[in-house]
C-alpha cells in the first residue's frame, strides 16, 4: 500500500509514493500457550463434529457439550461429553484467554499474504485474510521461537495458501486464538494450533499441523488431514518431551516423552548401518584382498517412512540424502571420528540423530601412507 505525500520546489508540485510496512519491526515477545489436556486433540468442539469425505487426524477427537460426530472422521480415539472431554474444554478456555491476554503489537494490516513475521504477539482488532500465496513464521534460529496471533473476529484463508516454517519454526509453538470463527480454503495448508470461540471450517482437502479447537460451536471438516505433533525433543512446546537416554535426547523405550494420543501416525524407524567398502566405489582402492583394512565404509539408514538424512562426520556435514538409498561413503582417514545422521520422517514421528563412533586400525595409524585406513566400528 502506498500513500502519496506533495512537496513544493521552485513552484513545481512533486508527487512522492512510500511503502508502509505492513509488520512491525519489533513484536511484543510472547510465551507458551498451555493447553493442558487439550494439547492431547488434534480436533475438540463444542456443539457438533461435521465431516465429509476421508478425514484422518494423528490424535484424539473430542466434543463437549454436543453429542453428534457425523462422518466417520478417523481418530486415535472419540471422547464425546465424556470426562476427557470436559476437561479438555475447561482447558481450552484457559489456554485460550492465556493467548488473548497476552500483550502484543498491533499489525498494521489485515492481509497476511506475503509477510514474514518473527516470533511474538501480534494482534488483529477486527478479521484476519490470508488471501493467497504464503506467510512465512521466521524463528531466526531459536525453536522454542513462539508465535501468537491475536484475532478479534474471523481468520480466513483462500483456497492454495499456506504458511512456512523457517528456521527452526516449530507447529507446536504457534497459535491463533480467533475471537469468532476460522475458515480454511480449498487445499490449503496451516500450521499451528486454532482456538475459535465459536466454529471453525475445513475446506475440502485442506491439511493442518496442529489443531483445530473450537470452543462453543462446531467443527466441520472435509477430506482434511490433520497431524498434531509436539516439539522436537529438547525444546520447549506446548506437549511435553522428556530428555532421556536415546542419541537424540529422547527416551530409548520409543515414546518420545510424548502423551499416547500424539503419538498415533508415528510409524517411522530408523536405524544406522556400517557396511565395508566395495572396490570401485569413492574412495577405495579397488584392489582385492585390501577391504578389510585399506577402505573406508558405507554408513547407511534403514527404516520406515524415512523422509530425508542429513550426515555429518566430526560435526562437519557431509551428505544431505532426500531419497531411498540413504546412505553416505566414508573415506578412511586415521583418528577416532563420529558420524551422526539426523533422520527426519514423512509421518509424525520425532525427528531423531542417530551415532556411530569408529577408529582407524593399528597397522594403518602406524603406516599412514600406506594406503587409506580401515576402521572398527
Amino acid at each position: 500500500m502506498s500513500s502519496p505525500f506533495h512537496l513544493k520546489r521552485a513552484g513545481v508540485a512533486l508527487a512522492v509514493g512510500f511503502a508502509c510496512a505492513a509488520v512491525p519491526a519489533a513484536a511484543q515477545a510472547a510465551r507458551q500457550v498451555g493447553l493442558g489436556t487439550a494439547g492431547n486433540f488434534s480436533v475438540l468442539a463444542g456443539s457438533t463434529v461435521t465431516n465429509t469425505g476421508p478425514t484422518t487426524m494423528s490424535s484424539q477427537l473430542g466434543l463437549h457439550p454436543g453429542t453428534s460426530v457425523t462422518g466417520a472422521p478417523v481418530a486415535s480415539a472419540t471422547h464425546i461429553s465424556d470426562g476427557p472431554a470436559l476437561q479438555a474444554k475447561s482447558d481450552l478456555v484457559t489456554g485460550y484467554n492465556d493467548a488473548a491476554g497476552q500483550a502484543s503489537t498491533a499489525l498494521a494490516t489485515a492481509e497476511l499474504s506475503g509477510q514474514r513475521f518473527v516470533a511474538g504477539a501480534y494482534r488483529a482488532s477486527s478479521s484476519l485474510l490470508h488471501s493467497a500465496g504464503s506467510v512465512t513464521l521466521d524463528a531466526q534460529g531459536d525453536p522454542n521461537a513462539v508465535f501468537i496471533f491475536q484475532i478479534g473476529s474471523t481468520l480466513t484463508t483462500g483456497s492454495g495458501t499456506s504458511v512456512a516454517l523457517v528456521n527452526g519454526a516449530q507447529a507446536c509453538n504457534v497459535f491463533w486464538q480467533v475471537g469468532s470463527s476460522a475458515t480454511f480454503g480449498t487445499g490449503s495448508t496451516f500450521v499451528g494450533t486454532v482456538m475459535a470461540l465459536t466454529t471453525i471450517t475445513a475446506n475440502t482437502a485442506a491439511t493442518f499441523n496442529g489443531r483445530l479447537l473450537a470452543r462453543n460451536a462446531a467443527v466441520n471438516l472435509d477430506t482434511n488431514t490433520i497431524i498434531t505433533s509436539g516439539c522436537a525433543p529438547g525444546t520447549t512446546g506446548d506437549s511435553p518431551t522428556t530428555g532421556g537416554p536415546g542419541s537424540d535426547g529422547s527416551p530409548t523405550d520409543g515414546t518420545d516423552g510424548l502423551p499416547p494420543a500424539s503419538r498415533s501416525n508415528r510409524n517411522g524407524t530408523a536405524t544406522l548401518q556400517r557396511s565395508p567398502g566395495s572396490p570401485g566405489s569413492p574412495g577405495s582402492p579397488g584392489s582385492p584382498g585390501v577391504r578389510d583394512c585399506a577402505e573406508g565404509f558405507r554408513g547407511t539408514v534403514r527404516g520406515r517412512q524415512i523422509k530425508r538424512v542429513v550426515f555429518r562426520m566430526d560435526g562437519k556435514r557431509i551428505a544431505n540424502r532426500t531419497s531411498s538409498p540413504f546412505r553416505v561413503f566414508v573415506r578412511a582417514m586415521p583418528g577416532k571420528h563420529v558420524i551422526k545422521a539426523r533422520v527426519s520422517f514423512k509421518d509424525a514421528t520425532v525427528a531423531k540423530t542417530l551415532k556411530m563412533d569408529y577408529r582407524a586400525c593399528a597397522a594403518a595409524l602406524l603406516r599412514p601412507r600406506q594406503g587409506p585406513s580401515r576402521f572398527t566400528g
